[in-house]
């Protein structure tokens, strides 16, 4: 990864850090789980465009975000391309995306995904889950952090919070469908815990 990467992170993190809790007093749960080092996929639900900040400010460590190509062709693609973004072109099986995180995973980095591939709009609370999490975890030994946002983006009263919860290796002999369903679920029964409360 380039240097610059570390420094112009670092710095957008501190910068969001103070104004995005003051704002809107996210809580976090079990940051503890986060491995220290080695490769490392954040995985969890996506709500609202926001949803990035929170596994960021939760860990040390800087998280390479998957993100949609549109977000590079605007004037804010110099953002997104400092900070160590992937590129995602969401029309086709985007190779050269691919590549590129499983290079991050195998240089022990941290990824970023949402495996339902877009913000959920819906009224439902989990969308399906895409295999980009799964395939990439098994092809790098990368080991994935599951995460659950749930209240919301709300000044002072959403009761914003973010689970992190039990990590989960891939094994070269796991079946892809049965690990992702496993992840999904993983995420679905915390959201229904939320709603029930």
């Amino acid at each position: 990864m380039k240097k610059d990467h570390n420094f112009v992170y670092s710095f957008f993190k501190v910068i969001l850090k103070i104004p995005f809790g003051l704002y809107y007093l996210p809580k976090w749960e079990n940051k503890d789980i986060i491995p220290n080092d080695g490769p490392v996929i954040f995985c969890g639900n996506h709500i609202h465009m926001y949803d990035q900040f929170l596994p960021m400010i939760a860990t040390k460590r800087i998280i390479h975000y998957m993100a949609k190509k549109e977000y590079f062709d605007g004037k804010f693609a110099w953002f997104f391309k400092s900070t160590g973004c992937i590129s995602v072109n969401r029309s086709i099986k985007d190779i050269k995306s691919a590549s590129e995180a499983i290079r991050v995973l195998k240089n022990g980095y941290a990824l970023g995904i949402f495996p339902e591939g877009t913000r959920n709009k819906t009224n439902e609370l989990l969308l399906p889950f895409k295999k980009g999490v799964v395939s990439l975890a098994q092809k790098t030994g990368a080991t994935i952090v599951p995460f659950v946002i749930t209240g919301k983006y709300k000044f002072l009263k959403g009761k914003l919070k973010c689970t992190f919860l039990k990590p989960i290796k891939v094994s070269k002999d796991d079946d892809l469908d049965k690990v992702n369903e496993t992840l999904r679920n993983m995420i679905l029964k915390e959201i229904e815990k939320s709603v029930k409360r």
